[in-house]
């Protein structure tokens, strides 16, 4: 005796939904049944505790594929279901079997004992790959009849007596013609690794393979797929480092071994377990290939959720298992309600908590590694103004003699009080080294900001700490500290600013005249820091709107070309010093261009030639 119906809830309207667009990737079918077949197990469970089914310890979910049959099977020995389940759980969309089984069988301590899923539909999903889906199943209940439950599109069904004899469910799958490519074991190997490695029910997959004659024809034993237990259930006292990083190499596939970790273990007021690593960067951009995977209950929903995991954070690498997340039907979703954003926050203040105890309690190894991890802190800064509060005192500067200073270590060695600090920076070691040796010489510290995240950097750092008087200044950026007090020769000045003007043809050019502290420089080129910062943000971004730099020539005024320029010399040798000058201070700053460099060159020989003549 068979009975034939219709899916209820408009399915001829909601089914082509389903089979298009419900799910981003067509291989998420496979988590939704898979996960379904844990829920079944997790329900058994549950009447198990309550005596009212024997218990049991051989709990599994099988997978099978059959290329001959062209099927995929997802089998459980769970709750199972009768004919009547079946019609109001599988034959109404979007009816939560899960949630009225809860609300009848609620265990003593609130919890919902792992049952993840819906019947419903994510049963539905099955329908993007099949051009048939068979659900056998018998229930759990003493005296229940198997029943059996076929479709072909999803709104048609036929529902008969079936012939399983064990409790549980099987969902069989015939899948489409360009869908086969599933039923190769290996490709469905990849699919369970991706979205089942760690559900808390034993998973196994085996390929069934027809009888060949006169070979042992043997049942290929079933390969188990997942960990049941992964570490981040585990609390973070019974984890031994060498399992943090087995752990690590196993999820990321990244055998570089992570600078440190932080395993976040919550209760209340939501339940949150995972580990977060910040991973060795190979490069400055190798930062983006970071991952995080969120998973509900063990089961993999998708990776880096900005809902939940703060956006500076998906630099990291790291398992996320949020059992109360508010998932849509496809779980790869988030409502972006409160309670998420209590989740970001928390995960956010445990990152900064681990920073800040890294650097009390281990400054040295801190150091060690913040090559590696200063784009996540300072781009989290950046970012988020409750995470910088709380890292601000962690946050350190390499010198160029190799020390590491936090600003208020900076401010202790160069800073007067009620003053502005000025902290000297090089973006650049080698090409700016003339300048650098010139400030450490008076024994000022230079930090290096060598990055592409240090412009914003520095400009946050300089508002966050407005009130403190802090600025950044590149070494080449003025002379303040470089020269001498004292009057200057106005009269001089203005005679040897309008020499290099007529000399390099710029009028715009601003000379100075002024007592270096260093004997051997003729002078010195300094870009005014905001118009050079603007400048080259501006080509960071594409975006070069040809805005010219604040420039200034600094004249040492006790240097012996300096006093030439001021003697009785033909005009046109003291145009041709003027450029030599102009051309070394800028070679102090970076490389000349390659016309520059052709005139510089044979300037050079010129001036040389006529010191041998004379």
């Amino acid at each position: 005796m068979s009975e034939k119906g219709s899916i209820s809830i408009h399915a001829q309207n909601i089914m082509p939904v389903i089979k298009k667009w419900l799910y981003s990737d067509k291989d998420i079918f496979l988590r939704e049944l898979v996960s379904n077949a844990c829920d079944a197990i997790s329900k058994y469970k549950l009447l198990a505790l309550k005596g009212e089914v024997p218990a049991r310890d051989d709990y599994r979910v099988d997978v099978a594929v059959d290329k001959e049959k062209g099927t995929l099977s997802v089998s459980d020995n769970g709750v199972g279901m009768t004919a009547e389940e079946i019609k109001k759980y599988i034959c109404q969309v979007a009816f939560s079997g899960a949630e009225e089984f809860l609300k009848q069988y609620k265990p003593e301590n609130g919890e919902n004992g792992g049952i993840i899923g819906h019947f419903g539909l994510g049963f539905y999903s099955a329908f993007m790959v099949s051009a048939k889906v068979e659900i056998d199943s018998l229930s759990c209940r003493e005296g229940e009849k198997p029943a059996h439950w076929s479709s072909e599109d999803g709104m048609e069904y036929v529902l008969s007596e079936g012939e399983r004899s064990e409790n549980g469910t099987t969902v069989t799958l015939y899948l489409n013609d360009e869908d086969k490519g599933l039923l190769d074991k290996w490709t469905a190997r990849g699919v369970l690794e991706k979205y089942c490695a760690f559900m808390p029910v034993p998973i196994y997959l085996s390929e069934v393979k027809p009888p060949k004659e006169g070979e042992d024809n043997k049942p290929e034993e079933p390969e188990k797929i997942n960990d049941e237990t992964p570490l981040w259930m585990k609390k973070p006292n019974e984890c031994t480092d060498e399992e943090y990083k087995e752990f690590y190499r196993k999820v990321f596939n990244d055998y570089d071994e992570p600078l440190f970790w932080i395993h976040l273990n919550a209760e209340y007021p939501f339940n949150l377990k995972g580990i977060l690593y910040f991973p060795k960067l190979k490069n400055e951009f190798s930062a983006s290939e970071g991952v995080i995977k969120l998973y509900n209950n063990q089961v993999f929903v998708a990776d880096n959720i900005k809902e939940v995991i703060p956006e500076f954070l998906m630099l990291l690498k790291g398992a996320i298992d949020c059992p109360d997340l508010p998932l849509n039907v496809s779980r790869s979703f988030l409502q972006n309600d409160g309670y998420v954003k209590k989740m970001s926050d928390y995960i956010t203040r445990k990152v900064a908590d681990r920073l800040m105890s890294e650097f009390n309690t281990r400054r040295k190894d801190y150091e060690g590694y913040w090559k590696d991890i200063h784009p996540f802190v300072k781009y989290g800064c950046i970012k988020d103004e409750k995470f910088y509060e709380r890292v601000k005192d962690a946050l350190i500067f390499r010198t160029t003699g190799d020390e590491f200073l936090t600003v208020s270590e900076y401010k202790d060695r160069h800073g007067k009080e009620g003053e502005e600090t000025t902290v000297y920076y090089t973006s650049d070691e080698k090409r700016q080294a003339q300048m650098i040796e010139l400030l450490t010489a008076q024994d000022m510290d230079v930090v290096v900001m060598d990055t592409l995240i240090d412009n914003n950097f520095m400009s946050f750092l300089e508002y966050a700490e407005r009130e403190n008087k802090l600025r950044f200044m590149r070494v080449d950026a003025g002379t303040d500290a470089l020269t001498e007090q004292g009057e200057n020769d106005q009269d001089a000045e203005a005679k040897l600013k309008e020499l290099f003007q007529t000399a390099l043809d710029d009028k715009e050019l601003d000379v100075k005249v002024k007592q270096l502290k260093s004997e051997e420089l003729p002078g010195v080129i300094s870009v005014e820091e905001q118009s050079r910062r603007f400048s080259d943000m501006s080509r960071q971004w594409g975006r070069d709107m040809g805005i010219p730099e604040k420039r200034s020539l600094t004249l040492n005024a006790g240097h012996p070309l300096v006093k030439f320029l001021q003697g009785e010399a033909a005009e046109e040798d003291k145009h041709e010093v003027c450029r030599q000058i102009y051309d070394l201070c800028e070679m102090a700053r970076q490389p000349l261009t390659a016309d520059r460099m052709v005139a510089f060159l044979k300037r050079s020989a010129k001036i040389l030639t006529k010191s041998v003549e004379k």
